[in-house]
């Protein structure tokens, strides 16, 4: 009988795919940019997958954290707007940020304090996530809360039932990804959205990450073809000068000035609890610099109602307002079915529905029960 959440959730694995052997029964898993060197017997950085007799057990068959989300929320602002994305994350993660709003999921057997996540586990099959995503109309399937990198079997087993169904699949992630695990997940997921906390090594690292295997995975993704969306949480003190905010902003538009940049608020949590609340002036300021910098879809989001323009998206062209938004809600949605501006025909990017009556306007902007 399982005596630990370490116990319980060792049950709940099988072997995995993403890693290669090397002598001595040591393992190299490769499902995230950490490439743990793991010796029988041990776990890697993320205490969810282990060596159990020179093979790879991985997380299988359970979700920590559900939810039917608004789309918008994750946030993706370029992919299906106005509809539901169900939600799913496991318990563990290979970074350590003191402001995880998640921390509850993604710090289990890392913090005591989290120990509490082994009441939130519920046993799961892929074909029952796609009952639920239909029974919530959701258009996508997305992993998220905790990092979906090192629980990407579990989500290309679902992943391949929600595809077969006619769902879109997607990450939130940190980045940190590798090539194998990219390809790996590539045949599955139209979307990638990441975390890109802030610009300097040190800081990342405290976090538990390295920034240039981040921007290195913000760039793969770009150039597999995902449409990718990035998000950095602004944070006064750790990442909101204008340098860095330059930094940011200079390395997307390197990349394309396509991509939408999300720039978004700042809220004490965890054990980050000195720094203040982030204000509208701050996210303002991130956002006027991501323009100057030539990215075309600039948002700024967190404080609804209290950051103008920045909620909606605009034509890059003529500056036609294509789609209007307050938080998670859709007011307007003039983007034609070619994905394209009604007033120039400026192709628009992203991920756009093929019916554009049938986008909800004016929804609930909540989410939805799944049980």
């Amino acid at each position: 009988m399982a005596t630990t959440i370490g116990d319980y959730l060792d049950t709940l694995t099988v072997n995995g795919e993403l890693y290669k052997k090397l002598s001595d029964n040591t393992i190299e898993c490769y499902a995230c940019g950490h490439r743990c060197k793991i010796r029988e017997g041990r776990r890697g950085i993320c205490q969810v997958r282990f060596n159990e007799g020179g093979e790879l057990r991985v997380p299988w068959g359970y979700v920590a954290a559900l939810q039917s989300d608004p789309i918008e929320k994750k946030p993706f602002f370029h992919v299906n707007p106005g509809t539901n994305a169900l939600t799913f994350g496991m318990l563990g993660c290979d970074f350590h940020c003191g402001y995880c709003q998640n921390w509850l999921t993604s710090q289990a057997m890392r913090d005591p304090s989290s120990d509490e996540s082994i009441n939130y586990i519920r046993k799961m099959t892929p074909q029952e996530m796609v009952r639920l995503a239909h029974r919530t109309y959701a258009s996508t399937v997305v992993s998220s809360y905790n990092e979906p990198l090192i629980t990407s079997e579990w989500a290309v087993g679902i992943f391949k039932e929600a595809k077969a169904a006619g769902l879109m699949c997607a990450y939130v992630s940190n980045g940190n990804n590798t090539p194998e695990v990219m390809e790996y997940i590539r045949p599955y997921i139209s979307a990638y959205k990441v975390d890109l906390k802030c610009m300097q090594d040190k800081n990342y690292r405290k976090l538990g990450g390295v920034l240039q295997h981040t921007l290195d995975g913000i760039k793969r993704a770009y150039e597999m073809g995902l449409w990718v969306e990035i998000v950095t949480l602004t944070i006064p003190g750790f990442n909101d000068s204008n340098e860095e905010l330059w930094d940011a902003a200079r390395f997307i538009a390197g990349l394309s000035r396509d991509i939408p940049w999300h720039v978004t608020a700042f809220h004490k949590d965890y054990k980050m609890t000195d720094p203040d609340n982030t204000d509208a002036k701050t996210l303002l300021r991130a956002a006027e610099i991501g323009h100057e910098a030539g990215l075309r879809f600039v948002y700024a989001g967190n404080l609804p109602g209290q950051v103008g323009e920045y909620e909606d998206t605009f034509c890059p062209h003529c500056n036609y307002r294509l789609v209007g938004r307050s938080g998670y809600i859709i007011h307007e949605y003039h983007i034609t079915a070619e994905g394209t501006c009604p007033k120039c025909s400026t192709k628009i990017p992203g991920l756009w529905p093929n019916d554009p009556s049938k986008v909800v306007l004016n929804g609930l902007g909540i989410p939805l029960p799944v049980y």
